[in-house]
């Protein structure tokens, strides 16, 4: 069985076609700084790679460069869309309604639609991709699978909003919880690895968008976003947390209309409001050239972090491990430094040798002797979302 996984991010576009159950990957790329003149495409086979640096203003063109590359009569690995037979898609906010993986049909869509407000940058998108996947891949079953399942185990002491008791009952406002499958495969190869039982275990997700997850014995018990994708550390242009008397202050003192600041919080805000960069790459490289602005902003990045990781340690009632896992995770020494540096109190001790180290594979960067373990995972949710996809078809 062939499955193609679309995993659609607020400026990026993974995919894979896999070989299932065997998990053989016969393809693999990513659609790179979507909505720029340079955005990035790279396209990998067993036998060929490819990378170029072309327009993408909109998630559809990314998407329809994805299917030519596919159908590619040279580099591309199937012959025509029936070579398909299932597409899964990763679907950001599944709300109260979906807590497993399931098929596509109108419904469905209609239901992630109306979660869109609730993730913006994210439920669009997605949606996207399931209609576009439906028009070019008509013969192959479409199967969604949720960033908020993995988060259902949350308890309602942690999930639960202090606000009036009706809007958690009748309306559903609560913490939900996102990029769930990346958590999810990450925390189990940490604990795979570690061979641990019981396991107290924070994964941190850092991509453009950034989410921390406290794991119990596998079970997510906390996480870092919320009701919508939004708070918790800060992104690439979303703000994480603030007070949100500043919401009040913006419309009531400055005249900006509530669209204003939504706009502002979720595309004008985090590194890019900080530095005009929305990339970490960029940040850094202007932070390397003396950006006083970019400095401080990796600085607030990790002190942020910090503060979640010691937060959780406490809730947890003890530690064994952090993962790095996404792009930023797996790839920023820098940031890893920043964010390991002074954590000795907790047993968190990196060894800047081992995090200077380039590999895509698990591995350990914390000393010999210290006491909780920091990983490096490449996380792969399109791998997860291949699994659970086969799963319900299979």
């Amino acid at each position: 069985m062939n499955i193609l996984i679309i995993n659609s991010g607020s400026s990026s576009i993974k995919f894979q076609v896999l070989q299932m159950p065997a998990e053989k990957v016969l393809c693999s790329g990513i659609v790179e700084r979507i909505g720029s003149e340079d955005a990035i495409v790279q396209y990998k086979t067993s036998d060929d790679k490819l990378e170029e640096t072309v327009p993408v203003k909109t998630h559809e063109d990314g998407l329809q460069r994805v299917v030519a590359l596919l159908l590619h009569p040279e580099k591309g690995v199937i012959k025509n869309t029936a070579d398909i037979h299932v597409v899964g898609h990763r679907v950001v906010h599944g709300g109260n309604s979906f807590s497993n993986t399931t098929l596509i049909n109108e419904a469905v869509k209609r239901e992630i639609a109306q979660y869109a407000a609730l993730a913006p940058l994210h439920n669009p998108n997605n949606l996207i991709g399931i209609n576009i996947a439906e028009k070019l891949f008509p013969t192959a079953k479409q199967v969604a699978v949720f960033d908020t399942a993995f988060h259902q185990s949350i308890p309602e002491k942690a999930h639960k909003y202090a606000i009036p008791e009706q809007l958690y009952s009748e309306q559903h406002i609560q913490l939900y919880g996102f990029h769930g499958t990346s958590h999810k495969y990450v925390s189990e190869r940490a604990i795979a690895y570690l061979g641990l039982q019981p396991s107290k275990i924070i994964s941190i997700h850092l991509g453009n968008g950034c989410s921390m997850t406290a794991v119990v014995n596998g079970k997510s018990t906390d996480h870092s976003l919320g009701f919508a994708p939004s708070n918790g550390l800060i992104m690439g242009s979303r703000s994480g947390d603030i007070d949100h008397s500043i919401i009040f202050y913006l419309v009531n003192h400055l005249g900006y209309s509530l669209e204003d600041v939504n706009k502002m919080l979720h595309k004008e805000s985090g590194m890019l409001g900080l530095t005009g960069h929305a990339d970490l790459r960029d940040v850094q490289r202007e932070a390397e050239n003396g950006n006083q602005a970019c400095k401080l902003a990796l600085a607030m990045n990790a002190y942020r972090i910090k503060k979640y990781i010691g937060a959780y340690a406490a809730a947890m009632n003890g530690l064994d491990a952090i993962i790095f896992t996404a792009g930023i995770g797996e790839n920023s020494s820098l940031l890893r430094d920043l964010v390991c540096a002074d954590m000795d109190f907790l047993g968190i001790e990196l060894d800047s040798v081992k995090n200077e180290e380039r590999q895509q594979v698990l591995r350990e960067i914390n000393t010999p002797n210290a006491k909780v373990k920091i990983l490096v995972i490449p996380t792969n949710e399109e791998l997860e979302i291949a699994k659970q996809a086969y799963q319900i078809i299979a």
